[in-house]
């Protein structure tokens, strides 16, 4: 009996179907960050891809974490902008940073739930977190399921699932609202460029009709900060005291409207 393969994430990305949700995920993350503005901005792993590339913050940095698992391979030409850290101990002061990425970072992290409660520690108030993972509700999704009746692997193995729910539920409980979901990669799970290019038609069909079922997801979140009360200055000025008004004197029974006698001449 033979082993069957197992495909590892930098050799997955090299495939076609890699290099397919690569170029989603690409056009996603340009229109995304366009428009998100401020000063610092961090791309956790994933360095083969520049989520940031179209934002124009003037700092930005690539964190890549050698114990949250792989990332794919690195880009050729040396990055400056790179350093080596825990992603569920960031090296940014707490509120310091306008935006952060995560390309398939939760998915190869131990403990996901903490990586996203230390996003949200170093992200500022109305910061941003843009997240993207593989969808289990999806036709690859159920291609990787046929694991289990000994079919081969179509997506890398140490992958774990997280649903879109998941994500949004504990983004939720972490204080962001959620801006906007996005899916893509409708077509069905083919390992040649040539079918999955005649299968690029199905991407607007599936955005319309089935538009919960793509392979991939993408969603978009930004910090809120509630119960916030301003505190007022300490000095005020005291309001003057009202002067005491005067007790009224009453009149003698009997006498009203009546002079006494000593008045009579």
């Amino acid at each position: 009996m033979s082993k069957r393969p197992i495909i590892d994430w930098d050799n997955w990305l090299t495939s076609p179907p890699g290099q397919y949700m690569l170029e989603w995920e690409r056009q996603q993350y340009d229109r995304t960050v366009a428009d998100i503005f401020g000063y610092h901005a961090v791309q956790l792993g994933l360095p083969v891809m520049d989520t940031l590339r179209e934002n124009r913050m003037p700092f930005s940095a690539l964190a890549l974490d050698p114990a949250a698992g792989p990332h794919g391979p690195r880009q050729d030409e040396a990055d400056n902008r790179q350093l080596l850290c825990r992603f569920d101990e960031l090296p940014f002061d707490t509120q310091s940073v306008d935006l952060v990425t995560l390309p398939h970072v939760l998915e190869f992290s131990d403990d996901p739930h903490e990586v996203l409660r230390e996003v949200s520690r170093v992200l500022m108030p109305e910061g941003q977190v843009i997240v993207s993972c593989f969808n289990p509700m999806s036709l690859w999704g159920a291609r990787q399921g046929l694991n289990r009746l000994g079919a081969d692997p179509f997506l890398p193995a140490d992958a774990q699932s997280i649903g879109f729910v998941r994500i949004k539920d504990w983004l939720k409980l972490l204080g962001f609202d959620i801006i906007r979901g996005r899916f893509g990669c409708y077509c069905p799970p083919y390992r040649t460029e040539r079918w999955l290019q005649r299968a690029a038609f199905m991407e607007k069909a599936g955005d319309r009709w089935w538009p919960i079922f793509g392979a991939v997801y993408m969603i978009s979140a930004v910090k809120r900060v509630r119960n916030i009360r301003l505190v007022g200055p300490a000095w005020k000025t005291s309001k003057p005291a009202l002067a005491p008004v005067a007790a009224p004197v009453a009149t003698p029974t009997g006498t009203h409207g009546k002079s006494s006698p000593g008045d009579e001449n």
